[in-house]
């Protein structure tokens, strides 16, 4: 009889793990595989921040557009003027990360809580890992494969760098362990996980008590006109009461932390 080798076997064959038949399978290893690494880290849940890739650090915004050649066309000078205006959300993104993972490593109990937990590119993502990093604390960042564009930045905590193929596998382990959201300035992948959490809390889908964040006011009320959605009758007056809008990192943290203490800490917090 012959010997059966590895690449025998269908669950090392790459070629079946990749094809429509393996898809379940894929499926299981992303939930599976983040679920051994989070358990294996002691965390519990995650402070969640989400927002744009495309916005840079005061300091890299600052040296572009210092760095401008003379015979740069105007709209590249407000391009740039635009970019440094945006900076100041990286760094009270990194701010902000820094004071929750301060509060959170002074809680009790051997679990590991309200860990920052990002996107892991770059951006307020990669600011949120930083700030968390520079605060002395673990941080996860969920990357996800993208053709055109790198996932992953360098202040992500070993091991909890974790690359997804699908983003409803991203987003379920996003939400899944998330005790609050912090939701900053950002494109179509910032309103699309803001309003697909926003509307499993309204459709109860989520039952867990969230306090969600806009960061941002200039940003938030440009963006989307809450109050003509309530007047014309798609949401109602009490669905605004899922959010806050903020643009103040101390108003911020109070409103996140005091909801977490007298609605989620148990104990000696457990």
């Amino acid at each position: 009889m012959s010997k059966i080798i590895d690449k025998d076997r269908f669950y090392y064959n790459s070629k079946f793990l990749g094809s429509p038949q393996g898809r379940s399978v894929r499926i299981l290893s992303e939930y599976y595989g983040p679920l051994k690494r989070l358990q294996q880290k002691k965390i519990a849940d995650t402070i969640v921040f989400f927002g744009s890739a495309r916005i840079s650090s005061q300091e890299d915004a600052q040296m572009a557009l210092d760095n401008i050649s003379k015979n740069a066309d105007s709209q590249t000078i407000k391009r740039l003027n635009v970019d440094l205006k945006m900076s100041r959300y990286y760094e009270e993104a990194r701010s902000l990360a820094g004071k929750f993972t301060t509060w959170s490593k002074g809680l009790k109990g051997t679990k590991r809580r309200y860990i920052i937990c990002s996107g892991g590119g770059p951006g307020i993502m990669e600011a949120s890992n930083r700030g968390a990093a520079e605060a002395g604390g673990i941080n996860v960042g969920l990357t996800i494969s993208l053709p055109f564009e790198s996932s992953g930045n360098k202040w992500i905590s070993d091991d909890l760098d974790m690359k997804f193929h699908y983003f409803f596998m991203r987003k379920f382990w996003f939400l899944y362990l998330a005790k609050a959201l912090v939701v900053w300035p950002g494109g179509f992948g910032t309103l699309d996980e803001l309003m697909e959490c926003i509307t499993l809390i309204q459709t109860q889908k989520i039952k867990k008590r969230l306090p969600i964040v806009l960061y941002g006011k200039e940003f938030w009320e440009n963006v989307v006109n809450w109050d003509y959605l309530v007047e014309i009758g798609t949401i109602s007056e009490d669905d605004l009461k899922l959010f806050h809008i903020s643009d103040d990192i101390n108003d911020t943290f109070n409103y996140v932390t005091h909801f977490i203490e007298k609605h989620q800490l148990k104990g000696p917090n457990f």
